[in-house]
Protein backbone atom coordinates (compact mmCIF):
# COMPACT_ATOMS: atom_id res chain seq x y z
CA UNK A 1 0.00 0.00 0.00
CA UNK A 2 1.17 3.56 -0.84
CA UNK A 3 0.03 6.17 1.58
CA UNK A 4 1.78 10.06 1.31
CA UNK A 5 0.92 13.60 0.77
CA UNK A 6 0.86 14.61 -3.04
CA UNK A 7 3.64 17.53 -2.24
CA UNK A 8 5.88 14.66 -0.94
CA UNK A 9 6.60 13.88 -4.29
CA UNK A 10 8.59 15.90 -6.26
CA UNK A 11 7.50 18.05 -8.95
CA UNK A 12 9.07 17.85 -12.13
CA UNK A 13 8.82 19.91 -15.24
CA UNK A 14 8.36 17.46 -18.24
CA UNK A 15 11.13 16.79 -20.88
CA UNK A 16 8.27 17.34 -23.66
CA UNK A 17 8.30 20.09 -26.35
CA UNK A 18 5.52 22.57 -26.99
CA UNK A 19 4.70 23.43 -23.51
CA UNK A 20 4.93 26.27 -20.93
CA UNK A 21 4.99 26.51 -17.12
CA UNK A 22 3.72 22.72 -16.45
CA UNK A 23 4.85 20.63 -13.87
CA UNK A 24 3.88 16.86 -13.23
CA UNK A 25 4.14 14.98 -10.21
CA UNK A 26 3.88 11.09 -11.01
CA UNK A 27 1.25 10.53 -7.85
CA UNK A 28 1.35 6.59 -8.95
CA UNK A 29 2.92 3.91 -10.91
CA UNK A 30 4.60 0.70 -11.94
CA UNK A 31 7.35 1.11 -9.50
CA UNK A 32 4.27 1.70 -6.81
CA UNK A 33 2.82 -2.22 -8.14
CA UNK A 34 0.51 -0.73 -10.12
CA UNK A 35 0.01 -3.00 -12.99
CA UNK A 36 -2.98 -1.00 -15.22
CA UNK A 37 -2.98 2.22 -14.82
CA UNK A 38 -0.42 5.81 -14.13
CA UNK A 39 -2.19 9.00 -11.87
CA UNK A 40 -0.38 12.02 -12.51
CA UNK A 41 -1.07 15.44 -10.98
CA UNK A 42 -0.37 18.82 -13.62
CA UNK A 43 0.09 21.84 -12.01
CA UNK A 44 -0.25 24.42 -14.55
CA UNK A 45 0.56 28.39 -13.87
CA UNK A 46 -1.66 31.45 -15.11
CA UNK A 47 -0.81 31.69 -19.27
CA UNK A 48 0.76 28.25 -19.21
CA UNK A 49 -0.25 25.10 -21.09
CA UNK A 50 0.05 21.74 -22.29
CA UNK A 51 1.19 20.40 -25.86
CA UNK A 52 -0.90 20.25 -28.68
CA UNK A 53 -0.66 16.41 -28.90
CA UNK A 54 -2.80 13.23 -29.63
CA UNK A 55 -1.42 8.92 -28.97
CA UNK A 56 -2.85 5.65 -28.74
CA UNK A 57 -4.53 6.07 -25.02
CA UNK A 58 -7.22 7.35 -23.40
CA UNK A 59 -7.09 9.95 -20.70
CA UNK A 60 -9.28 10.30 -17.45
CA UNK A 61 -9.11 13.74 -15.85
CA UNK A 62 -10.42 15.32 -12.82
CA UNK A 63 -9.85 19.44 -12.51
CA UNK A 64 -9.07 20.21 -8.75
CA UNK A 65 -7.77 23.84 -8.85
CA UNK A 66 -8.37 26.49 -11.10
CA UNK A 67 -10.00 26.79 -14.73
CA UNK A 68 -9.01 26.91 -18.06
CA UNK A 69 -9.91 25.25 -21.81
CA UNK A 70 -9.73 22.18 -23.66
CA UNK A 71 -8.59 22.91 -26.85
CA UNK A 72 -8.26 20.56 -29.86
CA UNK A 73 -7.91 21.43 -33.92
CA UNK A 74 -10.64 23.51 -34.33
CA UNK A 75 -12.24 24.34 -30.94
CA UNK A 76 -11.77 25.23 -27.12
CA UNK A 77 -13.96 24.01 -24.16
CA UNK A 78 -13.98 25.79 -21.16
CA UNK A 79 -13.77 24.04 -17.35
CA UNK A 80 -13.53 24.35 -14.13
CA UNK A 81 -13.11 23.03 -10.88
CA UNK A 82 -15.18 19.64 -10.16
CA UNK A 83 -15.21 18.92 -13.98
CA UNK A 84 -14.41 15.61 -15.44
CA UNK A 85 -12.51 15.11 -18.95
CA UNK A 86 -12.49 12.07 -20.88
CA UNK A 87 -10.21 12.20 -23.95
CA UNK A 88 -10.41 9.36 -26.59
CA UNK A 89 -7.68 7.50 -27.78
CA UNK A 90 -6.25 9.69 -31.29
CA UNK A 91 -8.08 12.75 -30.10
CA UNK A 92 -6.17 16.28 -30.03
CA UNK A 93 -6.02 17.70 -27.13
CA UNK A 94 -4.48 20.79 -24.90
CA UNK A 95 -5.18 21.90 -21.38
CA UNK A 96 -4.82 25.62 -21.10
CA UNK A 97 -4.77 27.88 -18.19
CA UNK A 98 -6.89 30.72 -18.83
CA UNK A 99 -7.60 31.58 -15.12
CA UNK A 100 -5.27 34.07 -12.65
CA UNK A 101 -5.06 30.84 -10.44
CA UNK A 102 -2.68 27.98 -10.77
CA UNK A 103 -4.55 24.86 -13.12
CA UNK A 104 -4.08 21.60 -10.99
CA UNK A 105 -5.28 18.15 -12.30
CA UNK A 106 -5.43 14.76 -12.08
CA UNK A 107 -4.48 13.05 -15.14
CA UNK A 108 -5.20 8.87 -15.29
CA UNK A 109 -4.39 6.59 -18.09
CA UNK A 110 -3.64 3.35 -19.23
CA UNK A 111 0.16 1.94 -18.40
CA UNK A 112 2.51 2.40 -21.11
CA UNK A 113 5.42 -0.02 -21.40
Amino acid sequence: MKHVHYTDIEAEIPDVDGLKDVTIRWLITKKDGAKNFTMRLFEVQPGGYTPSHQHDWEHEVFIVKGSGELRDKDSAYPFKVGDVVYVHPMEWHQFVNTGDDILQFICVIPYQS
